[in-house]
């Protein structure tokens, strides 16, 4: 849960979500407007930079968030790299394509200035603070109802998996590579079966209330809404010359 404490105890919790929405968009703007990968590598850096500093997001929580989507960043690009073809005798052939190599560059750096906008977003922003920026936007009532449900599951989940681990712990579950292994096969199972049967308790819940319109959350006000749209207004004009003249 490193996103949602970042969410919730960053230095821009205050600020509104439509403002850190609208410079998240600049964001993604000037990755998809970044003529050359030197340029969108600047926006990623500028927007890695304003979330650390700005929101005081701890460089080290970052760098953890964003590893995942790295690694993936990685594979995806490196796998541009090699080409498939067949041969005369019909077997398929797997070589290098150094033509591919620019192409996977411009890829790969609009990739990371994306992806840096979207952290910007994620690590300043709590989910319900987007849901109510979703509904002011008119989003479908349904779809915002299972993005709340998704998100409740996500708790159960971890929940459950931080409570069967520390009984297994507590009796020496994890001692042996061997205990290990079979622990490991228990808390998976178990976790399948308390995630299936809670999974059916919210979907009971949902269908005892009969439809009877959306879920409802207390909307937090922001006092400085509109200044705090303007200046991000501002700044992501200034992302997006940069991603353009870089």
């Amino acid at each position: 849960m490193l996103i949602e404490r970042c969410a919730y105890s960053n230095h821009w919790r205050s600020v509104s979500p439509a403002a850190k929405a609208l410079f998240a968009l600049c964001g993604l703007l000037a990755a998809f407007l970044a003529a050359r990968p030197q340029a969108a590598c600047c926006v990623a850096l500028v927007l890695a930079v304003v979330t650390c500093t700005g929101a005081r997001i701890r460089p080290l929580a970052y760098l953890r968030a964003a590893t995942p989507a790295l690694l993936f960043l990685a594979t995806g690009s490196l796998s541009l790299l090699i080409s498939v073809h067949a041969s005369p005798t019909g077997v398929p052939q797997i070589g290098w394509a150094p033509d591919a190599t620019s192409q996977m560059a411009h890829l790969a750096s609009r990739s990371l200035a994306a992806l840096a906008a979207l952290l910007m977003l994620v690590l300043t922003t709590p989910l319900p603070d987007s849901i109510g920026l979703l509904r002011c936007l008119h989003v479908p009532d349904l779809l915002l109802d299972l993005m709340v449900l998704c998100y409740r599951m996500l708790f159960v989940f971890s929940s459950a998996m931080q409570d069967t681990a520390s009984a297994q712990t507590s009796r020496l579950g994890y001692a042996t590579p061997r205990l290990a292994l079979r622990s490991a096969g228990m808390l998976a199972a178990n976790l399948t079966l308390q995630v299936w049967q809670r999974a059916a308790a919210l979907h009971t819940a949902a269908l005892a209330r009969a439809n009877d319109g959306p879920l409802r959350f207390l909307s937090t006000q922001f006092a400085h809404a509109r200044r705090d749209t303007c200046i991000a207004g501002l700044a992501g004009m200034a992302v997006i010359a940069l991603g353009v003249l870089a």
